[in-house]
């Protein structure tokens, strides 16, 4: 499998990072992205990256940091994005849940970052929380020009379509295993699984039946599983296809190699 969304540059995993990607790799996970969302995680997701053959980074500031891309800062992202370790720019997008910077602000980073990720060639990582329509008319503004996937969708099965319409992929995470999941499984069911890829988020978002501790990328089976159910179909299938899925959005050539750190 391959855990398309992580924050292993996490402080919560200081303490046993090696652990966690060893146990990793023994619950089937070959591969791991771990995505920035402001500097210095994206820094911290190039440094992983580079110190394990199982992780690849992604590098970009999520929107509740949008105030911080200026100049200087896109210049960095920029300058990291062309390391070949470095698969996609991500996170980025909007959040009009939180709202912790300007809409405005939010949406002026978000365009600054597709065109970066466009002038490079790189696949994006975008976080959309409460923000459908207007990240739904910026996308459509990039219709044919980039590729990307819907990190942790919470959509609807309308913008479901719209994201199959743009050939971009849907991620899904822990709620899809949750009991009081609403939407996430019936997008599930409904989408193809050539349009879907696993995420941990990790630490975030703890599948069943690990809820209320730390989520770590040994835990993306339980995703995997929820997914298989959903569908009909094989485990084995639903990892093999969105492992494939992950490898022609991210580019990665050829399979990694098993037990490597």
């Amino acid at each position: 499998m391959i855990d398309s969304h992580a924050h292993l540059d996490d402080a919560r995993f200081n303490a046993d990072r090696e652990q966690v990607l060893a146990r990793a790799r023994a619950g089937g996970v070959e591969l791991v992205i771990n995505i920035g969302a402001d500097l210095e995680s994206s820094r911290q997701s190039v440094a992983l990256a580079e110190a394990h053959p199982c992780v690849y980074a992604a590098v970009g500031v999520h929107p509740h940091d949008a105030l911080s891309l200026d100049d200087a800062a896109l210049a960095m992202l920029r300058g990291w994005a062309q390391h070949p370790r470095v698969a996609a720019i991500g996170e980025i997008g909007l959040d009009y849940y939180r709202d912790l910077s300007p809409r405005a602000a939010q949406q002026a980073a978000f365009e600054r970052q597709l065109a970066l990720a466009a002038e490079l060639g790189k696949p994006v990582v975008v976080h959309d929380r409460e923000a459908d329509e207007d990240l739904v008319a910026i996308l459509d503004g990039w219709a044919g020009r980039l590729r990307g996937v819907l990190h942790c969708f919470s959509g609807d099965a309308a913008l479901a379509a719209r994201v199959v319409d743009w050939d971009w992929y849907i991620g899904v995470d822990g709620p899809v295993t949750f009991q009081n999941a609403r939407r996430l499984p019936d997008v599930v069911r409904d989408v193809p699984l050539s349009r879907l890829l696993l995420e941990t988020d990790s630490p975030y978002l703890t599948p069943h039946p690990y809820r209320g501790r730390r989520n770590e990328p040994a835990y993306l089976v339980w995703v995997a599983d929820a997914v298989a159910k959903l569908k009909g179909l094989s485990l084995a299938e639903v990892e093999r296809v969105t492992s494939q899925n992950a490898r022609d959005l991210f580019g990665f050539d050829t399979a990694p190699v098993a037990g490597r750190t």
